[in-house]
């Protein structure tokens, strides 16, 4: 059996090949994806950010750790669906303007899908103008903006305006999240909703589209 504590060492360390060899046995050993995530990749990705927090992990940290994420992950997407979960609807997410950072955003993806969500990731650093295009070209019920830095805060309020005035923000329900984020801040630029993390992200987007 594999030891999920082990997996999640392996993403704080962003040990890749470990991360991926672990994931594989797990998943050929019948452990559930659910418990993969909660138990493996997600307390891994966690400690991260914690760490990255507290100035005791910097950019290139935060980008091997991603990347060992990935490439776990490419095992569990085939099963994301499998596990029970109803089809949702379809969700846009992306880092805001200015930020880089996509701990956060990742993870929620992955509660997203493992919670019957179609996620399209957008990445990093997206301006309000790339948001707009994205959701005037596609069908989405929910549109996710991640910031973690404070100073990136305000381009998640100007994506807002940028929606509104390309008329389209009646067209999506949106959330936003990140570190510094509260929700207050979100009513306060005219989001639907916030969440703190992955696992309140996926019950938050459920009850804006009346599955909850």
């Amino acid at each position: 059996m594999v030891n999920l504590e082990e997996l999640s060492q392996a993403v704080v360390k962003g040990d890749i090949d470990t991360a991926e060899e672990l994931t594989k046995k797990a998943v050929e050993g019948g452990i559930r994806v659910a418990d993969i995530l909660n138990t493996g990749l997600i307390p891994g990705l966690r400690k991260v950010g914690e760490l990255f927090e507290k100035g005791e992990y910097y950019l290139p940290e935060l980008i091997v750790s991603g990347d060992a994420v990935a490439k776990a992950m490419e095992y569990l997407k085939p099963m994301m669906g499998e596990e029970g979960a109803s089809y949702m609807g379809k969700y846009l997410i992306g880092t805001v303007q200015g930020d880089v950072h996509d701990l956060g955003k990742n993870i929620v993806i992955m509660m997203l899908r493992g919670n019957g969500w179609e996620v399209t990731d957008l990445g990093v650093d997206i301006s309000p103008e790339e948001f707009c295009s994205a959701v005037s070209t596609g069908d989405y019920d929910i549109v996710g903006m991640s910031s973690l830095l404070t100073m990136t805060m305000p381009n998640a309020a100007q994506t807002i305006e940028a929606l509104k005035a390309a008329g389209l923000r009646n067209k999506v329900k949106i959330m936003v999240g990140g570190a510094p984020t509260t929700a207050e801040w979100a009513a306060q630029i005219g989001a639907d909703a916030h969440a703190k993390d992955g696992p309140v992200a996926a019950l938050v987007a459920a009850k804006l589209v009346g599955k909850s």
